[in-house]
């Protein structure tokens, strides 16, 4: 294979870098973060770094074929039940580019058949499935599948990457699937159409139960829940409508305008999030690498679309840019070759175990390297990103903007924040039965190493929020039965406030949040210049033998210095943090363990406040405040 274009794309790069700026936040001393490929064209970064990484993959995996290891981890390990797709996946990206760079097949027709041959008899499921079968319908466009495959292989292709794998034949239904693999189902089915594999009818009638169920569960405000009504809004919530429409552009079907309409909304969402660092969403489950091209596919979704003007067209683009050139500074790693999520200090969902390593590099890449697809066929190919992007968010997105997800019996909902160069997000949903006792869904302002939940915590160390050990042993937070969600403007400040009238009574993760009404909850959060704070009202309905209030915050910065029940910090974003409520506050450096890793590193500082036994029947307050540089 040849790599001089790689390398002189490179010394571009390269060439570039040396003019690229650096913006001061404020006059303080915090600098924020930017990739340093920042203000290199999309399609250089691709092609000068992520092409080599799929390559390297590909050759480690050709040679060492079953035994493949990355970072010291065996890649068939049966535990990730998409691994054949990705790595199909993988392999037709390389395959793909050097027929458009118009280079020597030979090499790269002849990787692919033999990774075919090497995983076609193994498990492979769903997502996977999906992988498999777009690739190969690139391959069939480009006039390279039969070339690519031996007959043998793509029969036996063509009898297991099918929908009723996963869906009854009779009533289309999931088996034992989350609703939102109904645009899983869609794609293989329409896919195999394309293959002329089988006739329209499974992908009409699946793309009817896409569609039903999302206009079910996304209900007056288009977001979809990701339960059956629980109020599970995440990152999934928003970039499902990006991915169903994803699904069209890729198997030549035209985009609704209801649809568009729908995307409009989250492409909203995805801008007030913008910032230079290219971080994306910061609450929620698969966060972290995830949240971010979480944002990508949204916003190139969209400028694919033409759903965007021609000036958010720019700034999209050089958002995502940014996005893709984080990708390769902060989420890969050079020492191991691979992308890490779980080293570092960094931690991310149990499912996404470093168990699923091969696979995980090759899923983003996938995501990174199809957007850059979309943006090369928009135009973009030799494109540099605006250079002002922080001075466009800063003139275009409000300092504060509400969304409702749901309203009802209780109130779903996401406010978001903008100050100081940060970006806070305050998600007030319910993480549903299995992740409501998980602190990236407590009803908290994250924002990336400031505030931030831990995936998988459970409730042993419940961030931020006041824990109640009452006599009996019960013990009680505030997490998921929020009503009456309320925002005002006043003064310089912006207000949210809500009520619960009942606490989460902790239990097993796994089950539905359960409500004890023996006390309500008025919580209020003040939102101003370099300050964030959160007011709790603490209404017993009976009187109350209370063996201890808790309080703890696990933050990112360091150097603490005690006084009183303020502690301040003398390194790191947030430079206080005070509480009111509560009879004394101590501070330690928190050890390196799974309680205290969050998607972009680890915290470095636990604070721990404590209320003694008292005798509850009267009303209480709590509070605590946050100052940030």
């Amino acid at each position: 294979m040849n790599f001089l274009p790689r390398i002189c794309i490179l010394l571009t790069v390269l060439t570039t870098l040396t003019s690229a700026p650096v913006i001061a936040a404020s006059d303080t001393a915090k600098v924020v973060y930017e990739p340093p490929l920042a203000n290199v064209a999309m399609d250089k970064i691709v092609q000068s770094e992520l092409y080599p990484q799929l390559a390297y993959l590909a050759q480690k995996l050709l040679a060492e074929k079953e035994n493949t290891t990355l970072n010291g981890y065996p890649a068939f390990n049966g535990k990730d039940k998409f691994l054949p797709g990705k790595i199909a996946s993988g392999l037709g990206h390389l395959l793909l580019n050097a027929k458009h760079e118009g280079k020597y097949l030979a090499p790269y027709l002849r990787d692919f058949r033999e990774s075919a041959e090497l995983t076609v008899g193994m498990d492979n499921h769903t997502w996977g499935i999906y992988y498999y079968l777009l690739t190969l319908y690139e391959l069939k466009k480009n006039g390279l599948l039969e070339q690519a495959l031996t007959a043998k292989t793509l029969d036996a292709l063509k009898k297991k990457l099918d929908w009723r794998s996963f869906v009854t034949q009779t009533d289309f239904k999931l088996i034992q699937l989350p609703t939102n693999y109904y645009g899983v189902a869609f794609g293989v089915a329409r896919l195999r159409m394309l293959l002329g594999w089988e006739d329209e009818t499974a992908s009409q009638s699946l793309l009817k139960k896409l569609l039903d169920h999302y206009e079910q569960h996304s209900g007056t405000y288009g977001f979809s829940d990701e339960t059956e009504g629980e109020g599970r809004f995440d990152r999934y919530s928003i970039l499902l409508i990006s991915e169903i429409c994803g699904r069209f552009i890729e198997t030549g079907m035209e985009v609704t305008p209801e649809l568009k309409v729908k995307l409009r909304k989250a492409t909203d969402i995805a801008f007030r999030l913008g910032n230079v660092s290219g971080d994306g969403f910061s609450f929620g489950r698969s966060i972290g690498a995830y949240g971010e091209t979480a944002v990508l596919d949204i916003l190139t979704v969209s400028a694919y679309l033409n759903i965007l003007s021609p000036q958010e067209k720019e700034y999209a683009y050089a958002y995502s840019t940014r996005i893709v050139a984080k990708y390769v500074d902060f989420w890969y790693d050079k020492k191991t070759r691979s992308v890490d999520l779980w080293g570092q200090g960094r931690k991310t969902d149990d499912y996404r175990g470093i168990h699923r390593i091969l696979g995980e590099n090759f899923s983003l890449l996938h995501q990174l390297i199809s957007a850059n697809d979309l943006w090369r066929q928009m135009g973009y190919q030799d494109t540099l990103p605006k250079q002002d992007l922080a001075a466009w968010l800063n003139q275009t997105q409000p300092a504060f903007e509400f969304t409702w997800f749901a309203r009802g019996e209780y109130d779903r909902a996401l406010a978001i924040y903008r100050d100081a160069g940060h970006v806070f997000s305050l998600l007030m949903v319910n993480g549903g039965a299995s992740q409501h006792g998980n602190s990236p869904y407590y009803p908290l302002p994250f924002s990336n190493l400031l505030v931030a939940g831990i995936a998988d915590s459970g409730y042993q160390h419940p961030q931020l929020l006041p824990k109640f050990t009452l006599n009996d042993g019960s013990e009680l937070i505030a997490t998921a039965f929020i009503k009456n969600i309320r925002n005002t403007k006043n003064q310089q400040a912006y207000e949210v406030s809500y009520h619960q009238d009942s606490l989460t009574r902790i239990g097993p993760v796994n089950q539905k949040p359960v409500p004890d009404a023996r006390i309500q909850l008025n919580t209020s959060y003040r939102l101003s210049a370099g300050t964030i704070t959160r007011t709790d009202q603490y209404l017993p309905t009976e009187k109350l033998g209370v063996r201890q209030v808790s309080l703890e915050f696990a933050s990112f910065s360091e150097m603490p210095e005690i006084s009183g029940n303020t502690i301040h910090f003398n390194k790191g974003d947030l430079s206080e943090f005070t509480v009111t409520g509560m009879d004394h506050c101590s501070a330690r450096a928190s050890l390196d363990t799974e309680n205290f890793k969050s998607p972009n590193g680890p915290m470095k500082t636990l604070v721990i406040c404590e209320r003694k036994a008292f005798s509850f029947d009267t009303p209480i307050t709590i509070s605590w405040s946050i100052k940030y540089h």
